[in-house]
């Protein structure tokens, strides 16, 4: 059931009351569109109001026996009590998935606080629930994660986005855990080397991560400095699709192992990068053939050469590349056929501007275009310029309905991008 405002919440909520058989059937309750704004309504109306209060959410938990994923949001906080948040941890036996994304007031703070520590003990283990996001849930002090992690035995999706997650918390994930989803974008309270230990020797990410996402600010905040990623790079698992490792401090001297990432990863976040044309020339083409000795050992057959998997590049904010270098085929290959299956580069602003000019040229464009959304700009490879290859709606497995490329949010629920979560996820 999706809710984009509280009457139709309402009208569900007064028909299954009536029909309670009708709650057994429901499997995912869905308030990501949920808004006010737009209903001619003011704050003190809304209030005033009662259809969706923290009573009538509780009311239509008690309802929904069969519940397996709740997708809340900033927009519903304030109907959050302690009695609703216990009920979506240790209430609702079939319950996996929860998202909190955006709950950031330090009256969701208490709340949440309450709901964990006080009352009812807390269960040693919450084992039905897989699938966690507190994205962007900033207020959240470090003794939530601290106390709430510990029980996730099953966890397979974390998102932290922007919280103030410790590293005792992380490294409390129970070890029976097999995260392949794990945002730790923006918590300003890692440390880089903790962060890189935790990746490469916690059973519940080393050899399970499909998604990671450790970008940050480097102007505020650098998680990861230069020997955190020589350390970082090699260590990474095979099984990794997205990798995105924006603002660390990535220099010419880490090109030689992305190399290997570039053979399994469909997305690469490089933000900030220090790294020149000819260092990324390296992902799309074989290396030069070595001297060949007297028994030919050293040859290296061309033929040999994997070739990259890599469909979305994130280079904004990368010091190096200029407008003149991307658009230099003998100095830049990003543009070029020998790229693909490379589809999007994203931009800082300074270079999506021009581009943005340049694509109304047909001749200049080289079959790329520009698209845009909120904050961010991308660089987009005509399908019709590689007339050879197979059209590529962008959808994968583990991208759960997502088809875009460069998510900055992980979803919990398997479904079509839209609402608030579109907006962290590719606007921001």
């Amino acid at each position: 059931m999706t809710f984009p405002h509280s009457i139709i919440f309402s009208k569900a909520l007064n028909h299954m009351s009536h029909y309670p058989a009708l709650g057994t059937l429901v499997r995912r309750l869905d308030f990501s569109h949920f808004t006010s704004v737009g209903l001619g309504r003011t704050k003190q109306m809304n209030a005033e109001i009662q259809n969706l209060t923290s009573k009538t959410l509780l009311k239509c938990l008690d309802l929904l026996p069969n519940l397996k994923e709740c997708l809340l949001q900033e927009h519903v906080e304030g109907d959050l009590s302690v009695e609703v948040v216990q009920k979506l941890l240790f209430g609702l036996p079939n319950l996996f998935a929860v998202d909190f994304c955006g709950c950031s007031t330090q009256s969701f703070s208490a709340v949440f606080q309450e709901a964990l520590m006080a009352g009812p003990a807390l269960p040693s283990a919450l084992p039905n629930l897989k699938r966690v996001s507190l994205h962007e849930c900033s207020s959240l002090p470090a003794s939530v994660f601290e106390a709430l992690l510990p029980r996730l035995v099953n966890l397979t999706h974390l998102d932290v986005t922007h919280t103030q997650i410790s590293e005792a918390a992380l490294f409390s994930i129970p070890k029976t855990a097999r995260i392949t989803h794990l945002n730790l974008s923006r918590c300003t309270r890692l440390q880089g080397s903790r962060v890189v230990e935790f990746l490469v020797t916690h059973p519940a990410v080393c050899e399970s991560l499909v998604s990671l996402n450790l970008m940050t600010d480097p102007t505020r905040n650098r998680l990861l400095e230069e020997d955190d990623v020589h350390a970082l790079l090699p260590r990474l698992p095979s099984t990794l699709r997205s990798l995105n490792i924006g603002g660390a401090k990535v220099t010419s001297a880490h090109a030689q192992a992305l190399i290997p990432l570039t053979k399994h990863l469909e997305e690469l976040g490089l933000g900030s990068a220090e790294l020149s044309a000819q260092d990324i020339n390296l992902f799309f083409k074989p290396p030069p053939r070595a001297n060949m000795d007297v028994d030919g050992s050293a040859e290296v057959k061309e033929e040999e050469w994997v070739s990259p998997t890599l469909c979305y590049l994130d280079l904004t904010k990368a010091p190096q590349l200029s407008l003149g270098t991307v658009f230099n085929p003998s100095s830049c290959l990003l543009l070029s056929q020998q790229s693909y299956p490379l589809q999007v580069i994203e931009f800082h602003e300074k270079l999506i501007a021009p581009l943005r000019e340049r694509t109304k040229n047909a001749r200049t464009s080289l079959g790329w275009t520009v698209r845009e959304l909120g904050r961010r700009g991308w660089y987009v490879r005509d399908p019709a310029s590689m007339p050879l290859q197979v059209p590529d709606d962008g959808s994968r497995s583990w991208k759960m309905g997502a088809r875009w490329w460069g998510a900055r949010k992980i979803p919990v629920a398997i479904g079509e991008v839209g609402g608030i979560y579109g907006h962290y996820m590719f606007k921001k």
